[in-house]
């Protein structure tokens, strides 16, 4: 297996995909803006995976508005792992911002982490992929409708389903699975957002014979999950 590429690999859901593609033998490489971040990940995501740390993950530092930092750490993902297998795209500026508040810059710096650093990692990954024949390429997603007081997030969600629509155009036929897992609710272990449940519908994704693809998973709590059309 050529492993699985988590960019956006904080505390929470990030952690949990990364730790649930490991405990199928994946290897996971790792991408966060701070070694601090990835520290205790990549030690847990081994823990899981029952390997000595430096073995299950590989941690790379990138800022995801940082366009050539990115490509590098998806370049050295692919020197240790080969072409991805799974590549999930975790990354995202959650804030509340009201309508007229941000600057114009302020606004564009969402978009980048939102949906730029995203569609940077596509480019930069799936056409390997889709000439390989095969592999999965997974977006979280949140916000189905949007919410006044998170203007940023709002656009930035309805950004990514769009661009998520317009990966698989362009790479479904080569057999690369896009999707999107939209999590409408505070992500929190122990709750109904707990990650670890949530992770399960990526490994889920990642898995699903190409008859029934599914490309947006609408997660509204852990009884309430269903594809949207």
């Amino acid at each position: 297996m050529a492993g699985a590429v988590v960019v956006g690999a904080g505390p929470g859901i990030g952690a949990a995909v990364a730790r649930r593609f490991a405990r199928e033998g994946l290897p996971v490489a790792l991408v966060a803006r701070s070694r601090r971040t990835l520290g205790p990940v990549a030690e847990a995501v081994a823990a899981g995976a029952g390997v000595p740390p430096g073995y299950g993950a590989l941690p790379l530092v990138a800022d995801v508005t940082d366009e050539e930092a990115l490509r590098s750490a998806l370049d050295a993902a692919a020197d240790r792992f080969g072409v991805p297998d799974a590549v999930v795209y975790n990354a995202a500026l959650v804030r509340a911002d009201a309508l007229g508040e941000l600057t114009q810059s302020a606004l564009l710096d969402a978009w980048a982490v939102n949906v730029g650093g995203a569609l940077t990692a596509a480019a930069h990954l799936a056409p390997a992929m889709a000439r390989r024949g095969g592999g999965s390429f997974l977006i979280t997603g949140g916000m189905p409708e949007p919410k006044a007081p998170y203007v940023s997030l709002s656009l930035g969600k309805a950004g990514v389903r769009t661009l998520a629509r317009l990966l698989d155009l362009e790479y479904g036929p080569g057999g690369v699975h896009v999707a999107t897992v939209t999590v409408d609710g505070v992500v929190a272990p122990g709750t109904d957002f707990d990650p670890d449940v949530i992770a399960e519908h990526y490994w889920r994704l990642h898995t699903q014979p190409r008859s029934r693809w599914e490309h947006d998973v609408l997660f509204t709590g852990a009884a309430g999950t269903a594809p949207r059309p």
